[in-house]
């Protein structure tokens, strides 16, 4: 009888050590003049069930893989071969494996990959001193590495560099790279970062000669001093050489310093200089950028700034290829947020590939480097056993540290180190906090979670409520007397999950009025679907998983496949860089100069004038060169004369020149007045209504003489209604969360049942000239209910509709919607209309809004939420016309129009599920609830309720023209 025993040959697996083997972290540059052989492409692939399920000698020289799949490198193996390999796994803080520390399940993916590669023919013949390294920039989650069949090291910290020695195993031809990836690991647990858990080679695989003498690390060191205008340039190295910047005149021995004027690099004016570090075997291009980054009195400032972040959290997501990135892509990210005014981004919850900072230096964002750590899944268990509070991983946590501070030292954009996310508390952290601190004094260091600051040199928040951050910027919100003394920031705010996130605007103005409050990150940058044929795009669950957190990865600012949602539109609004506002009717415009460093010397300035809606005159508008922070009133051209219709005044802020991140005519911020409001539609009665059978006449209109309800105006026809309407499909912001501690809107309406109301008809009068309908909108299984007038007058050509509301009983929440709705034959589709646009909007998500003359068709209103809900509303409409109809407020409302039912819309999960009908449905709304962005923040502030109460609006129909 024989017994197996665990084998140690997978120790390493669940071993809480960060791994051996690997070399020393050093700072990454993108290119030298050595060369280097990018492993990057096809490599063969076997997944076994079990971390030992498979011997090592796929390792050895000569092993026939001709039968292994093929797969692409970068990438993660469960979105390669059609589910043949394994599915995505989604969770949100849950571990989906037992809270064992260290241990992993026996039923642990493992994926051996394979590469045979020749050397390049000019590839230098080893020399004395010189040498080869082999790096993987991110390897999830735990890999071991084989080199010609010598094991050369394992390792763990999935977006983290490891770099090899390898020269003595390199040979010309028939080099076998083998790479064993376990899905699952010790490292596993610090590793639960609100993301699809992806096993894989996602980030590049690189070959580096490395010649005698050649660069090994380097740290450069370039402050500002913002009173003399002077910048200090100092390059530490760990192989003395010599720094040359050829645009200052620099040419000066590591570790010698130098001062010399220079332009500051800021996220605004992102100054870099090129220079090259030069030793005896290499030269490595530089690309530096001066800045002084400090807390002084209280505050963030760099070089002698404060800052006001305007930023964005950000995964690494591509929906077809995961983490994986290629540079246009990240450019791609880049090139979004400069063009819709963001200047910081957080890089939640792992550095980025490197060369997304590159990026950022380029083109200008502040960067909050967070390190790849989060243990939030012990939440469940009140952090017992949690990593950053047991001694034997703090090891792992400070190589992680190191990892990310020793790869991203160089770039100017870097100006606070985060120790990571939602990990708790614990001397592991601290551990990590004094490394940073004593490794590099010239950033602040961040960690959330640390509300006391003991660790930190900022306070840092998500979520916070708007009346508390308000208390934060008075310094009525207690703590530590270190905590009182420090900026605060809003790490996470604004959750962007579907319709929404709503008041940022109130947001922003309490950032701009408290000088502590240093702004903040809206959660999150991109919807992380994946593309799939059966949904669109899936979301947690959509894999079969047995835990999973459904659609809250699809949270971002921009659509899985980059398209801005209306919430990037709106937050570019909230955070325009230029400020624009009338001056109370005068015939001015106050135009406030809202960036931290830079004049408005880069902007250009127009002006025009609308009447209802259409630009009837226009110009261009000089604007003094203003100063941060500075103010002017700008005289506008005289309006034009009174042509009868609502006139105003829009002034736009546009790009003076190309620049690297948008062309000159790119549009930065605007500001919009009326100076002739309209007049509301008035119609005469002057028909009275007539029966006939089951029908009544009035004027061009027929309606059903059982019901009142119309049945068509002139020649269109209309369906079921217009009757009250209360129920919107609910978004995710409506549901909210269910840890949320605050009432949760969305659960109340269905539990009163406002998606089931029930209409009965109380009377159907001809009084004198109108047509009155009287009925009582209600629930069943609720005494509430709304009685709920409708008043027909005509004048022949014209149909006044009136709807008086009336709430009864007690009514203690607010309503979704309340408005009207009907149907129109399916041929409607081209939209017009005079009011807000061209995308939607909402009570508290309606800035970026704008007072025109739009059109569109019925499918382009829809916004195409990965998760359908609540969506394409226009709001501040005056006039609409769809379908042969016309339709004026008084006031002015909001209107949707769908090819589905708000039911259909409702009941579906994902946009497949949504077919086009035989009728388009249209919405006209006197109000909408806020959105707010409870699916993991504060519901919609009170101004922004739709409260149940006595209300009466108008609509004016005609057939148009």
């Amino acid at each position: 009888m024989s017994i197996r025993t665990t084998s140690s040959s997978v120790d390493y697996v669940e071993d809480v050590s960060p791994g051996s083997g690997a070399l020393a972290p050093r700072a990454w540059y993108a290119s030298s003049d050595a060369m280097s052989l990018s492993l990057n492409g096809s490599w063969r692939l076997r997944v076994s069930p079990t971390a030992d399920a498979e011997d090592d000698t796929f390792a050895a020289p000569g092993f026939d893989a001709g039968g292994w799949a093929e797969v692409t490198v970068p990438g993660h193996w469960v979105l390669q071969g059609d589910g043949a390999f394994g599915l995505p796994i989604y969770t949100n803080h849950l571990y989906p494996f037992p809270v064992d520390p260290p241990h992993v399940p026996t039923e642990n993916p493992t994926g051996d990959h394979l590469r045979v590669f020749d050397l390049p023919s000019d590839w230098p013949d080893h020399a004395e001193g010189a040498g080869a390294v082999l790096r993987f920039d991110g390897v999830e989650s735990c890999a071991r590495v084989w080199l010609n069949g010598t094991e050369i090291g394992e390792f763990k910290g999935s977006r983290l560099p490891h770099e090899f020695a390898v020269e003595q195993l390199l040979k010309p031809t028939g080099n076998v790279l083998a790479v064993r990836v376990h899905q699952w690991s010790a490292g596993s647990y610090l590793e639960d970062q609100d993301q699809w858990w992806l096993p894989g080679i996602f980030r590049d695989v690189t070959l580096l000669h490395r010649p005698a003498g050649s660069v090994r690390d380097f740290f450069v060191h370039a402050s500002y001093d913002h009173v003399g205008g002077a910048g200090t340039l100092r390059v530490d190295s760990e192989v003395a050489g010599r720094v040359l910047v050829p645009a200052l005149d620099i040419d000066v021995a590591t570790g010698e310093s130098v001062t010399v004027p220079v332009e500051a690099w800021t996220a605004e004016t992102p100054t870099l200089y090129a220079g090259e570090l030069v030793t005896a075997g290499e030269r490595v291009p530089l690309r530096i950028g001066f800045r002084t980054v400090v807390v002084e009195d209280g505050l963030i400032k760099v070089n002698g700034a404060p800052l006001l972040f305007k930023g964005v959290n950000r995964h690494e997501w591509h929906p077809v290829n995961g983490r994986a990135l290629d540079l246009e892509t990240m450019r791609e990210d880049v090139l979004l947020m400069k063009r819709h005014n963001l200047n910081a981004v957080r890089t939640s919850h792992y550095p980025p590939h490197p060369a997304f900072l590159d990026l950022c230096d380029e083109y200008g964002l502040w960067v909050i480097d967070e390190c790849d750590l989060e243990t939030h899944g012990f939440t469940e268990q009140d952090w017992r056993d949690n990593p950053v509070d047991d001694d034997r991983w703090t090891p792992a946590l400070l190589d992680r540290a190191a990892r990310m501070v020793e790869r991203d030292k160089n770039h100017p954009s870097v100006v606070i180190w985060s120790l990571g996310n939602e990990a708790g508390t614990g001397r592991g952290l601290t551990a990590m906090a004094e490394w940073i601190h004593g490794r590099d004094s010239s950033r602040l260091v961040h960690y959330e979670g640390d509300w006391n600051c003991r660790d930190t040199d900022v306070y840092s928040r998500m979520y916070a409520f708007h009346d508390e951050v308000e208390k934060i910027g008075q310094g009525l919100d207690g703590g530590t007397h270190k905590r009182r003394q420090l900026p605060f920031i809003q790490c996470e705010y604004g959750h962007a999950m579907g319709n929404g996130p709503g008041g940022i605007a109130d947001y922003q103005e309490l950032f701009e009025t408290y000088e502590r409050l240093q702004g903040g990150f809206i959660w999150e940058w991109i919807d992380h679907g994946v593309q799939d044929e059966r949904f669109g795009y899936a979301y947690g669950g959509d894999f079969g998983e047995e835990l999973h957190d459904g659609n809250f990865v699809c949270d971002g600012l921009v659509f899985p496949d980059r398209t801005p949602s209306p919430g990037l539109l709106e937050y570019k609004k909230v955070i325009e860089p230029v400020h624009i506002e009338g001056n109370g009717g005068d015939g001015t415009v106050r135009i406030t100069n809202k960036q931290d460093f830079a004049d408005l010397s880069a902007f250009a300035f127009t002006w025009s004038y609308q009447v209802d809606g259409e630009s009837v005159e226009s110009g261009s508008l000089t604007v003094p060169a203003l100063a941060p922070g500075a103010s002017a009133d700008v005289k506008l051209p005289a309006p034009p004369e009174s042509r009868g219709g609502e006139t105003g005044w829009t002034v736009r802020a546009l790009l003076a020149a190309d620049t690297l991140w948008g062309p000159a005519g790119h549009e930065v911020a605007w500001g919009q007045d009326t100076i002739v409001a309209r007049t509301a539609p008035s119609v005469a009665a002057t028909v009275a209504p007539a029966a006939d059978g089951g029908v009544i006449t009035l004027g061009p209109a027929t309606f059903d003489a059982r019901t009142g309800t119309l049945r068509a105006l002139g020649g269109v026809e209309v369906t079921g209604g217009p009757r009250l309407d209360v129920w919107r499909a609910p978004t995710d912001n409506d549901d909210g969360a269910e840890w949320q501690s605050d009432t949760r809107y969305g659960v109340l309406w269905r539990k009163l049942g406002l998606h089931r109301m029930r209409h009965r008809i109380v009377a159907v009068e001809a009084d004198g000239n109108a047509l009155t309908v009287r009925t009582r909108v209600a629930p069943a299984a609720w005494e509430v209910g709304l009685a709920t007038v409708y008043r027909w007058t005509t004048d022949g050509e014209r149909l006044r509709l009136t709807v008086s509301v009336t709430p009864e009983g007690d009514w203690n929440v607010p309503l979704p919607r309340l408005g009207v709705r009907f149907g129109l034959a399916a041929s409607a589709d081209r939209v017009r209309w005079f009011g807000g646009g061209p995308g939607e909007a909402y009570p508290d998500t309606k800035g970026a809004s704008r007072i025109g003359s739009w059109e569109s068709t019925v499918d382009g209103l829809q916004t195409p939420y990965v998760r359908p809900q609540e969506n394409g509303a226009r709001a501040d409409v005056r006039w609409a016309e769809l379908g042969g109809l016309r339709v004026e407020g008084d006031p002015e409302f909001s209107f949707t129009a769908r090819r589905w039912t708000t039911e259909q819309l409702d009941a579906a999960t994902h946009r497949t599920d949504l077919t086009p009908g035989d009728t388009v449905w249209v919405n006209l709304d006197h109000g909408q609830h806020g959105i707010g962005s409870q699916s993991c923040g504060p519901g919609p502030l009170p101004q922004y309720h739709l409260r149940a109460e006595r209300a009466e609006f108008t609509f004016v129909f005609s057939e148009s023209r």
